[in-house]
């Protein structure tokens, strides 16, 4: 995205004028453990210039326990959403612009390829121990540069094929070299994704190292698994996986800490207040306010609503959000004692439909691979139908480029091939030779064999379902057969990653964060399902997978100019070819633009922001500070 940072030692600063004009305060729990000598005081658990933060509204109160549902066994990331945004940097609320975090302060070298990050000196993990360059170390080399734990390196980390190089200046600065200019590293620190850096302490996480443990053998026989990797997994966890969440042991850097790890047959997850937390308010009380994380697991979205409305969550934006579930929120806003939220969505579509480019279906995979192919499928859609009855009429039609709103918004890519017209669609299909009809009237291959389009979904994701049954008789008229494989999340994710579907449904981003989730326009991603053989081709750096076309594979050369462009300027000239390439590709076909989404928060509790963007890239709603919100008493 490539914003401006904000000016560099704001958090130092503040947080050194904060020092001086309050004693720092504690919450009420964590003083009578001082008082009986099980904690040091308030001040030793400190950083020495703690980062201070303003709350939007007010000065807030300790106490109480939020509750925040999750769904199922698989819902690692709303753990992370509320929890997990402590990086180096941070988003700003309003998501234009990233501020420090962990780290106080940085300097870039003029070339952008060099950042020198100075860390809270003082600051400590949930157990007491100091952070320093040592942690960081241990996760950048140790972790992400071992081809055993990762295989390969994340791109986010990579500038010319090769892994940034991560060392120490002192016990509490770090240096980050690239192998070329990085201009959007503070942008990537930001993100969910961008957090390797200080996800590990080193005391704790290198037991299960073996660089660190000659006896690690011995580990992995005791824990009954088949290597280091799998065995650090489950002690230290990685980000995008649920044990992240499960060991209490583990120490961390977030503002609760597991009490109840996630897991197993679990009923509910709970967290208890960092007491070595390393954020104040303005008047010098210690962060967070609130005391414990209560997260039931709710398998059923109609029981999470239920929750919600009968008052027994606190708030709650995931799986409650879809717009056939406001009515009822709006309408037990009061009985259920919470305010109804309306969050702008950062995806650019509701229902991405993610043509498999690389199908294993050899007779499909040369029809989709055909423009007009696709162009037809479009035409073929009714999206006036799709947003009246599963949106309400409150969803305009859409493809998959950013919005209006977006500086990256290009007319062509958001706007092309919307029109309902079943006759052009027919037309098209019959030009490419597919004039033979089956008793049911469904359209066959020139070889024989009917036309049928796999198409894997998500039973979470009940709007895309109900769309696809619409879609489904809609494509009947043009011939064409959708056959619909939902599917646990789990399943849908191992299917994908088999290469076993020839459509995969699911939201398309970028409607708002083009460049920080590019995954519709760019293979670059696990998930981007126009064909993940691409993807690997792409993460291998061609020795796994397939070779995408020309068109892509430019937009992959292109993608790594615009990582290494040394201003805004020239990174911005390169985004906007990769955006009209994909206009002219037309790979990922959109049916409606999200409406806005549903949130609710029990009408006391304060500090929320509620103009927080809804999405993955801002992952809703953790920038927005969690530690200051509290309940008005």
């Amino acid at each position: 995205m490539l914003r401006k940072p904000h000016v560099l030692m704001l958090g130092a600063s503040l947080a050194l004028a904060s020092a001086f004009a309050h004693a720092h305060h504690e919450a009420p729990v964590l003083a009578q453990k001082v008082k009986a000598k099980e904690l040091p005081p308030v001040d030793q658990r400190l950083p020495e210039k703690p980062e201070v933060v303003k709350p939007i509204e007010r000065v807030g109160t300790y106490g109480g326990t939020l509750r925040s549902a999750l769904r199922g066994n698989n819902d690692y990331h709303a753990i992370l959403r509320l929890v997990g945004n402590q990086g180096l940097v941070r988003w700003t609320m309003d998501f234009n612009g990233t501020v420090p975090n962990l780290a106080e302060s940085w300097t870039v070298s003029a070339d952008a390829s060099e950042y020198t990050f100075k860390l809270r000196k003082g600051t400590k993990w949930s157990d007491g121990t100091p952070f320093t360059a040592e942690d960081v170390l241990f996760a950048m080399n140790d972790i992400v540069g071992n081809s055993q734990f990762l295989g390969t390196p994340p791109e986010n980390f990579v500038v010319g094929n090769k892994l940034v190089t991560t060392t120490k200046v002192d016990d509490y600065t770090v240096r980050m070299k690239f192998a070329g200019p990085y201009a959007a590293l503070l942008d990537t620190l930001a993100h969910p994704l961008g957090q390797y850096p200080v996800m590990y302490q080193k005391k704790y996480c290198s037991q299960f190292h073996p660089k660190y443990n000659p006896k690690i053998n011995e580990q992995l026989t005791a824990a009954s698994v088949k290597d280091w990797p799998t065995l650090f997994r489950v002690k230290c966890g990685d980000i995008e996986v649920p044990t992240r969440w499960g060991n209490p042991e583990k120490p961390t850097l977030d503002p609760w800490v597991i009490q109840q790890p996630y897991g197993g047959a679990a009923t509910q997850v709970v967290l208890q207040r960092n007491p070595y937390f390393w954020q104040v308010d303005t008047a010098g009380n210690q962060l967070p306010y609130i005391d414990t994380l209560n997260m039931p697991i709710i398998n059923e979205v109609e029981s999470m609503v239920l929750a919600s409305i009968g008052g027994r969550l606190d708030f709650q934006h995931r799986h409650i959000f879809p717009i056939q579930n406001r009515p009822v929120l709006a309408e037990n806003a009061v009985k259920g004692g919470y305010s109804l939220m309306s969050l702008s969505s950062l995806n650019a579509n509701s229902v991405g439909m993610y043509v498999n480019l690389s199908t294993p279906n050899p007779k499909l995979r040369k029809l989709v691979q055909q423009k007009d192919f696709r162009i037809a499928l479009s035409h073929g859609i009714d999206r006036k139908e799709v947003a009246d009855i599963v949106y309400l009429g409150q969803a305009q039609p859409w493809q998959t480029g950013p919005v209006p709103e977006s500086k990256w918004y290009i007319e062509k890519m958001g706007k092309q091939y919307l029109e309902l017209d079943v006759a052009k669609a027919n037309a098209m299909l019959d030009k490419l030779g597919l004039t033979t009809r089956d008793k049911d009237g469904y359209r066959q291959y020139p070889d024989g064999g009917r036309i049928a389009i796999n198409t894997i979904v998500a039973i979470q994701l009940q709007q895309q379902l109900e769309a696809m049954e619409l879609v489904r008789k809609q494509w009947s008229k043009i011939g064409i057969e959708l056959v619909i494989r939902a599917g646990e999340r789990s399943l849908t994710f191992e299917r994908a990653n088999n290469n076993d579907y020839d459509m995969s449904v699911d939201v398309a981003p970028g409607g708002l964060d083009a460049t920080q989730n590019p995954r519709s326009f760019l293979t670059m991603h696990p998930e981007s399902r126009q064909s993940v053989l691409w993807y690997r081709w792409y993460a291998s750096n061609g020795k796994q997978g397939e070779e995408p076309t020309a068109s892509m594979k430019k937009r992959i050369a292109l993608y790594e100019e615009w990582r290494a462009a040394k201003s805004a300027a020239e990174a911005d000239k390169i985004f906007k070819q990769i955006l009209e390439l994909a206009a002219d590709e037309f790979e990922v076909i959109g049916v409606v633009r999200p409406p806005r989404d549903n949130a609710i928060r029990k009408t006391n509790l304060k500090n929320v922001y509620e103009k927080m963007p809804a999405g993955w890239s801002w992952p809703t709603p953790g920038p927005s500070l969690l530690q200051t919100w509290f309940y008005a008493k």
